[in-house]
């Protein structure tokens, strides 16, 4: 049986693979239902609003993002307002999404 994706390791990726299709973003998507799928122009992102009820947890919650991604070698961009944390991830080698990414998101969730 295959490791849930909170039990995963992020793999380096420093590109030259191609970003993960529309069929492997929906298989993945299904373990991690409360993310959006966004565009970037062509290229897909994960995306989520966290909601606290103040700044303060806020704050909490992004440095716990931070730490996680800074253990598994992967950054998503976080935007910090009150009461709310948005993180998006994608491979930025890849300019796209990746196993990663997902992986990533559901760790993100854990931390809520």
């Amino acid at each position: 049986m295959m490791a849930s994706l909170t039990e995963q390791k992020c793999v380096p990726c420093e590109g030259g693979v191609d970003p993960m299709s529309e069929s492997e973003i929906d298989a993945q998507k299904a373990q991690i239902p409360d993310w959006q799928i966004i565009k970037e122009g062509e290229n897909a992102r994960l995306q989520r609003k966290f909601t606290f009820p103040d700044f303060v947890q806020a704050m909490a919650f992004t440095q716990s993002v931070g730490e996680a991604a800074e253990a598994n070698g992967h950054h998503p961009l976080i935007c910090l307002t009150w009461g709310e944390a948005t993180v998006t991830w994608w491979t930025h080698a890849i300019d796209g999404l990746h196993q990663n990414d997902f992986i990533m998101a559901a760790k993100t969730d854990a931390l809520v």
